[in-house]
């Protein structure tokens, strides 16, 4: 079983800054893309930020200059570092990770994980 855990989320005055965490544990064998999605009600998921294995990145447009995305592969962990934070920043925000894993018959396994979400407020 691979799981994905939280971390970092909050309320924060406009201006202000947050670090996201996002950890997967199991018997990964590797992570070929983990990124950040947020969701706001009524409203579709909205990829925020990714990152593949060999360091390559993408931002959603709103946010380049202000959020950085990072990754410890020997950790599995990936980080998502949030400066100058706006109202219209608040959302659940969600880990994602495309990986591959080892089954409990030692067969690789492809899938599409999702974290279980943190809330991320921007309000004065």
């Amino acid at each position: 079983q691979v799981y994905l855990v939280e971390s970092g989320g909050g309320l924060v005055q406009p201006g202000g800054s947050l670090r996201l965490s996002c950890a997967a544990s199991g018997d990964i064998i590797g992570i070929k893309v983990m990124g950040w999605y947020r969701q706001t009600p009524g409203k579709q998921r909205e990829l925020v930020a990714n990152i593949t294995s060999g360091g390559g990145t993408n931002y959603l447009d709103s946010v380049k200059g202000r959020f950085t995305i990072s990754r410890e592969s020997a950790k599995n962990t990936a980080y998502l570092q949030m400066n100058d934070l706006r109202p219209d920043d608040t959302a659940v925000y969600y880990c994602n990770a495309d990986l591959v894993y080892r089954a409990p018959n030692l067969a690789p396994v492809a899938e599409h994980y999702w974290g279980q979400g943190t809330q991320v407020t921007v309000s004065s």
